[in-house]
């Protein structure tokens, strides 16, 4: 596995290694041990997945301490934009957001540690995304963002306007006025 440092401290891209033949292909998509040796050292105890078609929205979401959690994800098919924004209030890149492409064929991860908001679009006509978590989900101490946020000014990979967002994410504050404990 390669790790690549983003401009955001402790936000990551990990790269498998991809082993290709005739018949397809075989990777890792997770070692514990391998990302402990590079200095991920996360306890992950549950996995969530999602099936979204193009245009699709989803975030921006948190949870506040104690229930903060890291995240590590993947697209199993299709090609989504996704979105980590920086809300630690110590941190020299607080309000800074970043985004990659992943995609089924490039097979990149992103690893969002706790203290970030996180989101994504879809910009396939479908995507399967999956992600562990190191902590449980817990609806007392959920937060968000909403995606429009005039500040963060994110370019999604489509057109907002269009956008198909839960009625729950419609109703998020912008970054400002945002709940976060970090």
């Amino acid at each position: 596995m390669n790790i690549e440092q983003t401009p955001i401290k402790d936000l990551v891209v990990i790269t498998p290694v991809v082993f290709e033949d005739e018949r397809g292909y075989f990777m890792e998509s997770y070692n514990e041990n391998k990302l402990k040796d590079l200095g991920v050292n996360i306890d992950f105890v549950q996995d969530n997945q999602s099936f979204s078609k193009r245009g699709t929205l989803r975030g921006l979401h948190y949870q506040n301490p104690p229930f903060a959690q890291t995240k590590l994800i993947r697209v199993l098919e299709g090609e989504i934009i996704d979105v980590a924004v920086d809300l630690r209030k110590d941190s020299p890149t607080f309000g800074q957001s970043f985004s990659v492409k992943l995609t089924s064929e490039n097979k990149k991860q992103l690893l969002v540690p706790q203290g970030f908001a996180h989101g994504f679009s879809v910009v396939s006509e479908t995507a399967l995304v999956m992600y562990k978590c190191d902590q449980y989900y817990n609806k007392a101490s959920e937060g968000g963002i909403r995606f429009d946020d005039a500040e963060l000014n994110i370019d999604w990979g489509i057109d907002l306007k269009d956008a198909i967002v839960s009625d729950k994410d419609l109703v998020l504050p912008d970054f400002k006025n945002c709940n976060s404990e970090f």
